[in-house]
């Protein structure tokens, strides 16, 4: 069987470990929403990039020039 002492301490240590692990979680989820805010913009920027470009027209091939018909006197 456990002393008093013994389970205060083990109480005190769990208490201390909890604390800890909740100011993780609260961090983490912060850091959660600063990534999903960034990734939404992210998106709409992306979004907006391809609708501002276009496919380029197609280039016409160049033609060769024709020679002048000689004119006939």
């Amino acid at each position: 069987m456990a002393t008093v002492k013994q389970i205060q301490l083990r109480l005190q240590n769990g208490k201390k470990k909890l604390a800890r692990l909740n100011k993780e979680v609260t961090a983490t989820k912060g850091k959660i929403k600063k990534l999903e805010a960034e990734l939404k913009k992210g998106k709409t920027a992306e979004k907006a990039v391809k609708a501002k470009v276009k496919k380029p027209a197609a280039k016409k091939k160049a033609t060769t020039k024709r020679k002048a018909a000689a004119k006939k006197k």
